[in-house]
């Protein structure tokens, strides 16, 4: 009863025991109510503190790992930045791939009694362009126009080398902007971005886009080292974009030459970057006339008589021992002129005259192949090629009249004074505005920067005057001229068919905004021998 009392108190009650409830035994001390309300806290505490303990960990694991990644994303960040400036520096530094890709050890050599670095051909533009590659001229970015084969490139490669490429990039244009992206890319050293792995710290690189974007980005690292340049040599960057010209006359090319040349205004300005176009194209010449403001314009030309034949003198002298007549001299540059392109090749030919036949027989087989008409029997399906085709004959005709009509072509001094015609007469003559342009990309005419239309070269003015002289010629292109008129009035005609119509007055009617129509009389007419109406 004791015990029943006792568990009564302690709260147990006096009823039979729950199963797994353990009685007290006799004589063993039963714990107090005080005990165990007292330590029920510190069993909750020390089954928490372990727990605790090893969430503090993970989170500090946690803090530490992204801390030493972000620094270290940090820090790769900043190193490809610094890599990226220091490989484009060093692409400006002495030495340039271009000059070991161009061999100049090929190029004419010197004659006796010269010095080692004076070619055996120089030109008067040469002093300008050595003043623009070496830096000393600056305020201005410059555009080299002029025929193919007249030496602009060999010009720039013996400025280079004069200076041995520091502070010098060049590379050659394209048509393709993700080619012309590449180039520029290889030129500069960059690599816009393709080697970063900054994604595998999370940080997000450049997102893809447009080469025209990419373009922007590496004249924007361009632009960081000029500034280093600047402050420790004075001197500005040279950077040679060459063939221009084989841009794309579309959207795509002139958005590409108005980044250039807004780049090229703004670099000039602050005398950062001396950026040089070299062109064959006129076209090249009209779209950046449009906002030019610091753009000086070279025209490079023929060289004139006595310069070419001095130099095949000079040249047949050391390497074939031998000075040439003044008669064959006087033939070779009656027949090629003083383009350098073809003087180079007839000097190292041993029969000179028939190196210049070939020349000419090139030149024109090239003209007929793409400007060759085909008469009064032509059929109408090439009627767009043909209009193309006569135009360009007209425009040669016009020229070896103009010849005619000016009485002398030669000059002693200068040499052969070529035929020209200003380029809105010539438009006028082809009676189109869009083929000269043609032309002058196929190397058939030629624009120079006063914009006036020539052969263009001595050997196509000469297969100009051949073509036009042959007997027929001029009726052969009457008939191509009256044909294509005939198939565009046929295309311009429309023939209507009113069929059992009896003798009255009839009056067909179009449109109300052209007049009252066309008014039609039949009538019977009588035949005049028997009376019959027909």
């Amino acid at each position: 009863m004791s015990n029943c009392l006792k568990r009564y108190a302690n709260g147990h009650g006096c009823g039979p025991q729950s199963p797994g409830q353990v009685a007290p035994q006799p004589g063993q001390p039963e714990e107090s109510s005080d005990e165990n309300t007292t330590n029920t806290p510190k069993n909750h505490t020390s089954e928490w503190r372990p727990t605790l303990i090893k969430m503090c960990e993970s989170a500090a694991t946690t803090a530490v790992s992204l801390l030493v990644l972000g620094l270290a994303g940090y820090g790769y960040h900043r190193y490809y930045k610094y890599l990226v400036l220091q490989k484009m520096e060093n692409a400006f530094k002495p030495g340039d791939p271009v000059l070991d890709l161009a061999a100049l050890d090929s190029a004419p050599p010197t004659t006796p009694g010269d010095n080692d670095d004076e070619h055996w051909i120089r030109l008067k533009e040469q002093q300008k362009i050595d003043a623009i590659v070496d830096g000393s001229d600056r305020g201005h970015y410059h555009l080299l126009i002029g025929e193919k084969g007249t030496g602009k490139s060999s010009m720039l490669l013996d400025a280079m080398q004069k200076v041995g490429g520091e502070g010098i990039s060049m590379f050659e244009a394209h048509a393709d902007p993700e080619i012309f992206r590449i180039r520029l890319g290889k030129a500069l050293d960059y690599e816009f971005h393709e080697d970063y792995i900054g994604s595998l710290f999370s940080i997000r690189g450049p997102r893809d886009t447009t080469a025209l974007l990419d373009i922007e980005r590496a004249f924007n690292k361009l632009e960081k080292i000029a500034l280093q340049r600047r402050r420790n040599v004075g001197k500005p960057l040279v950077l040679i974009i060459n063939s221009t010209h084989l841009l794309r006359d579309d959207d795509d090319g002139r958005d590409l030459l108005e980044l250039i040349q807004q780049r090229a205004e703004q670099w000039a300005a602050s005398n950062l970057i001396t950026v040089v176009l070299n062109s064959d194209d006129y076209w090249v010449y009209e779209r950046l006339k449009q906002y030019a403001t610091r753009m000086e314009v070279l025209p490079v030309l023929d060289l004139p008589r006595n310069q070419a034949i001095s130099a095949l003198i000079r040249y047949r002298a050391r390497y074939y021992k031998e000075e040439p007549k003044s008669e064959i001299l006087e033939q070779v540059y009656e027949k090629i002129g003083g383009r350098l392109s073809f003087l180079n090749q007839v000097a190292r030919s041993k029969d000179m005259l028939h190196t210049c036949d070939k020349i000419c027989r090139a030149e024109k087989t090239w003209f007929l192949n793409n400007c060759w008409i085909l008469g009064e029997e032509m059929d109408d399906d090439v009627m767009d090629q043909q209009k193309y085709a006569s135009a360009a004959m007209v425009l040669a005709k016009a020229l070896v009249d103009q010849e005619k009509e000016q009485g002398s072509t030669y000059d002693p001094e200068t040499g052969r004074i070529l035929p020209q015609i200003p380029l809105h007469k010539a438009r006028q003559i082809m009676t189109r505005a869009d083929f000269i342009k043609d032309y002058d990309h196929i190397n058939i005419f030629t624009i120079d920067a006063q914009a006036m239309v020539r052969a263009d070269s001595v050997p196509m003015l000469n297969a100009f005057r051949q073509i036009c002289s042959e007997e027929g010629f001029e009726e052969h292109l009457q008939a191509t001229l009256d044909r294509i008129s005939a198939i565009e009035s046929l295309g311009r005609t429309r023939e209507i068919v009113a069929k059992d119509l009896i003798e009255n007055v009839y009056r067909i009617q179009g449109r109300s905004d052209k007049g009252d129509g066309l008014r039609i009389s039949i009538k019977a007419k009588a035949d005049d021998e028997n009376g019959s109406v027909r």
